[in-house]
């Protein structure tokens, strides 16, 4: 008996503007609780919002990007409902005429691309944070209230974890690309409902639709469905059904925890909100905002391999984020191997920044000195293993290669002269090896080339080493 997982998201970015949605606060995080506030986002009597600019070109840029449809009109209403930490006890956001209509993001299986289809994108504001205590209290935190929001809601066009994962992935560095936000999951600037449920492909019967709340890592996204997509369908053949409720996810215990029954949109009791005035938008100012955007990460993916004949692979991994892309485009203005940039960003740079814990921003070297590093590789004046060594001590002290090269005499040997003397030696030292390799044991030759690089401390060119050293053994 099959089932079907159908899976739907709805996740809140919170936009990188300078100020609050409605209101002059400073839109910061980290500042000490409770001090970036005033009586609009606090929700005092006879505050009046006002809608930041800032934040409605965001939402459009990302509505743009995400091939949604922008409304010429902005409305904001009253979504009302009781919490702790939403002071005025109503969040301000948008019903039935939201800022983008429709739209989609295309995700890369392995055998084909799939559209992952959008609802829409609104913008509202966020709601303060709640802080639990060691002694069973319970502090509030309200300068996250009324920092801007976009929700942005799928249709239920995913049917597996994995797919809701590459569809995040794909909208975390699009949404880092346009620069509306920096969807730093650890932040709280990028949180995720699931809604799933599933279905018996042979008698077509539905579970009820799960969701699971404020989701803070991909890896939990895709634990709570792969969790819930085991518990629909245990339901579904012990002859049960789910509840249409709201969960949460336990990381501790691996499942998800019954919160409440799930609300409908009735029970939110949607209003306009007459103290915000509707805004109307022309073609001119979506054209001119649509003209704003940089180069979105697929178009850069195409144009990679196109003008630097990189395979899809190599250019998806490079194109993750503006700033990897970049260091791939700058250091292959000062040498002209897209390869072997390619090759050395995508393995000892992208390992390196993992070892160290790093992102791209923290380099300490520039794609210049990158790039002077692999001429000197390319041209032969330092091996590829001395290569990597020069390249961490890049990274720990931010010096240039042709420094850490003649500071640690790290150039390679590559005269025919000095290698003859040497490799003479070697194998004047190690006759058994020469036997050993003339009666097919080629390990032989591993270790006289290995004895070479020892005795030269790693300098003498391997490729040229080991042609002679073949050579000067056939001559014995």
């Amino acid at each position: 008996m099959g089932y079907k997982t159908i899976v739907g998201l709805e996740i809140h970015v919170e936009l990188a503007t300078k100020h609050k949605v409605f209101c002059n606060c400073a839109n910061e995080y980290g500042a000490e609780a409770n001090t970036l506030v005033c009586p609009v986002c606090l929700g005092l009597p006879g505050a009046l919002p006002v809608l930041d600019k800032e934040a409605l070109e965001f939402g459009i840029k990302a509505g743009i990007a995400f091939n949604s449809k922008i409304s010429n009109l902005v409305r904001m209403d009253r979504k009302n409902y009781f919490y702790p930490d939403l002071v005025k006890g109503y969040q301000i956001s948008q019903a039935d005429l939201p800022l983008c209509d429709g739209g989609y993001v295309e995700i890369e299986l392995e055998e084909e691309t799939k559209k992952i289809n959008l609802e829409r994108i609104h913008i509202e504001e966020d709601t303060g944070k709640q802080l639990h205590t060691d002694e069973s209290s319970t502090l509030l935190d309200f300068n996250r209230c009324g920092v801007p929001l976009i929700e942005i809601v799928t249709k239920p066009d995913m049917s597996s974890a994995e797919e809701a994962r590459l569809f995040l992935d794909k909208l975390r560095a699009t949404l880092k690309y346009i620069g509306v936000s920096n969807v730093k999951m650890e932040e709280g600037s990028l949180r995720c409902d699931v809604n799933i449920n599933v279905v018996n492909m042979e008698s077509g019967k539905k579970s009820n639709i799960s969701e699971i709340k404020n989701l803070n890592s991909f890896k939990g996204v895709v634990k709570a469905i792969e969790f819930e997509e085991k518990r629909h369908i245990t339901l579904l053949e012990e002859g049960n059904n789910t509840e249409r409720e709201t969960r949460r996810w336990d990381e501790s215990k691996g499942e998800t925890i019954l919160m409440r029954r799930k609300f409908g949109a009735a029970d939110y009791r949607f209003a306009f909100d007459g103290d915000i005035p509707p805004v109307s938008l022309t073609e001119e100012e979506i054209d001119r905002i649509r003209e704003s955007l940089p180069e979105l990460p697929h178009d850069k993916k195409d144009r990679f391999i196109k003008e630097y004949e990189l395979s899809s692979y190599d250019a998806g991994v490079l194109t993750q984020t503006k700033e990897l892309a970049s260091l791939f485009e700058d250091t292959v203005k000062y040498i002209n191997d897209s390869k072997l940039v390619s090759n050395w960003i995508m393995g000892d740079v992208l390992r390196r920044l993992k070892d160290d814990e790093l992102e791209i921003e923290d380099l300490k070297i520039s794609s210049k000195d990158l790039a002077d590093l692999l001429k000197l590789v390319k041209d032969g004046r330092i091996n590829n293993n001395t290569g990597k060594k020069v390249l961490k001590e890049m990274f720990d002290t931010g010096k240039a290669p042709e420094v850490i090269v003649k500071e640690q005499g790290l150039i390679q040997i590559s005269d025919e002269g000095e290698l003859l003397s040497l490799i003479e030696k070697i194998l004047d030292e190690n006759e058994q090896s020469i036997i050993d390799y003339k009666n097919g044991k080629d390990r032989a030759l591993g270790f006289l080339v290995g004895q070479i690089m020892k005795a030269s401390k790693g300098k003498a060119n391997p490729q040229l080493a080991n042609k002679m050293l073949v050579e000067m053994i056939n001559k014995r």
